[in-house]
């Protein structure tokens, strides 16, 4: 075999290589969806309750039921009805 052939040869090999890899990787991202996070908890609220004591949490873990506002934690659930909710970042 020449010099040519053997490089043409070793090109192909190379592509279709390449083509499974990439075709492995796709297949990879179609079977195993990408799901959004969802223990981010969003935006650091303060609710004050009427009482003037502050809870400090995040949106995601705010509820509104039945013309009510909820805390709901992973342990436990509270009741904050008649709370002013502050977006404000707080440390």
């Amino acid at each position: 075999m020449t010099w040519v052939s053997l490089r043409i040869v070793f090109l192909l090999v190379c592509l279709i290589v390449l083509f499974l890899l990439v075709a492995k990787l796709y297949d990879n991202n179609t079977i195993v969806p990408v799901q959004p996070k969802e223990d981010e908890p969003g935006e650091k609220i303060i609710i004050i309750l009427p009482s003037g004591k502050k809870v400090y949490t995040y949106e995601n873990l705010i509820v509104s039921e039945n013309g009510k506002l909820y805390y709901k934690g992973d342990r436990s659930e509270l009741d904050l009805t008649g709370g002013i909710v502050k977006y404000e970042d707080w440390e």
